[in-house]
């Protein structure tokens, strides 16, 4: 198989991607032009917040054409039924390689140590004599999907590493933002009593009932509608700064008293501004960082 490749300005990349889908292209997908150079522009933002740039000022436009389509034929479509004032002149091809797409997804994808006592493992590594064996290290079989959470991120390893480090055994433990569930799954497999994980996402509730299935262990997961009334001897919620200032009050009110407090998905740059957000209730502080995120950590009085 071939991709069509063009570039053109910020303003016209939507248009020309529609334009090459009607034509008959099978996907389209929009890149940096300034990729891996000095003039690359990040595109990112939080839940609530619009990224800084929208576009990139410099698009590449890569479109897969179907199997003995000449890319002029899809050009001269474009031409004629899109008036987007484009100099459509100037592109090239480039070969898709062939490959096993399922093989190379899950290569890329291996088991991933946490700390000393948790591996997470994919489904097909299941069998591969990989972790050590030792009484005080806990398996999660856990495959990339739809829910985000696959342990490969700082934030979520910050967090496992709390679990296994300092609160082995909580008495109850609410996950609020479960994405995967791996968090909940690990509490459970580290001793913890009964464990709620929530989630806004009906996908994310989905995807941890199927991992805990997995994992064979029992906790419950719903909407946050569905969490019940009561407090937890563990809160953890790895989320987002904006999302996690404005969960402050709820958040804290579910801690029990003696009980503990531990968020990420934070930049060390938004830690003091978070921290002073659950300020009234619990103090907040930095207990580790990594490659520029942060977990912070905090014990409700008695």
């Amino acid at each position: 198989m071939r991709e069509l490749v063009l570039n053109c300005p910020e303003a016209a990349a939507e248009a020309l991607s529609d334009a090459l889908l009607e034509a008959g292209v099978l996907s389209v997908s929009v890149e940096d032009a300034d990729r891996d150079t000095e003039a690359e522009q990040p595109l990112f933002g939080e839940p609530g917040t619009e990224p800084e740039v929208q576009a990139w000022q410099h698009n590449r436009v890569v479109a897969l054409l179907p199997d003995g389509v000449d890319p002029e034929h899809i050009l001269e479509a474009v031409r004629v039924n899109a008036d987007l004032g484009l100099d459509l002149s100037h592109w090239e091809t480039r070969e898709v390689p062939d490959a096993d797409w399922v093989r190379v997804t899950q290569s890329q994808f291996g088991p991933i140590q946490v700390g000393e006592k948790v591996w997470i493992i994919p489904s097909w590594h299941r069998d591969d004599q990989i972790v050590p064996a030792s009484d005080d290290v806990v398996t999660l079989e856990l495959d990339p999907g739809l829910a985000f959470g696959t342990g490969s991120h700082p934030t979520t390893h910050l967090c496992l590493e709390w679990l296994s480090e300092v609160m082995t055994g909580a008495p109850t433990v609410l996950d609020y933002g479960c994405g995967s569930g791996i968090l909940a799954i690990a509490a459970r497999k580290l001793g913890c009593g009964p464990t709620w994980a929530v989630d806004i996402d009906p996908q994310a509730v989905t995807s941890t009932q199927y991992n805990a299935s997995v994992n064979q262990v029992e906790l419950q997961a719903g909407l946050p509608d569905a969490l019940p009334e009561g407090d937890f001897g563990v809160v953890v919620a790895n989320i987002l700064s904006n999302p996690l200032k404005i969960l402050a009050p709820m958040l804290c009110h579910r801690v029990s008293p003696g009980g503990h407090l531990v968020l990420s998905g934070v930049l060390e740059r938004q830690a003091e501004e978070v921290a002073q957000a659950y300020a009234p209730w619990i103090a907040m502080s930095v207990w580790k960082a990594r490659d520029g995120w942060v977990c912070l950590h905090g014990q409700r009085g008695q």
